[in-house]
């Protein structure tokens, strides 16, 4: 599990990444301010949890189930989450107004963080050490 862990960390962080830097740089060409922050907001939020699966990668004493279910959490999270908002963003530029609709997806991404997070507060609680 811990390599998974890491081998989707590391595809996420690379793809945030690349998503922060076409943000700073090319896309601020091609939407408005508002739709920038809410493409930066994505990528915020796609770093923080790409960073949390680095730190459960690193937890070998926490139970497997919670850890799993910490590690879907964090990745659906990041999916919904930020990859609704990145399409939120480009919704005018895609000219594809119909877009906005996918707006109720980015609180069930939210949702699958915060699954995520009490996931892994149970698993510590129930570790031994």
């Amino acid at each position: 599990m811990k390599k998974t862990i890491l081998i989707w960390a590391a595809i996420l962080g690379l793809i945030a990444v690349i998503l922060g830097a076409f943000g700073a740089h090319s896309l601020k060409k091609i939407v408005s301010p508002d739709m920038l922050t809410v493409w930066q907001t994505g990528v915020q939020y796609h770093f923080y949890h790409t960073f949390a699966l680095l730190f459960l990668s690193a937890l070998s004493d926490l139970k497997l189930n919670y850890l799993k279910i910490s590690f879907y959490g964090f990745v659906l999270g990041i999916l919904l989450f930020s990859g609704s908002l990145y399409v939120l963003a480009l919704k005018d530029f895609l000219g594809a107004p119909w877009l906005k609709y996918l707006g109720p997806i980015t609180p069930i991404g939210g949702l699958f963080f915060i699954v995520g997070w009490l996931s892994l507060l149970f698993g510590v609680l129930k570790t031994n050490k």
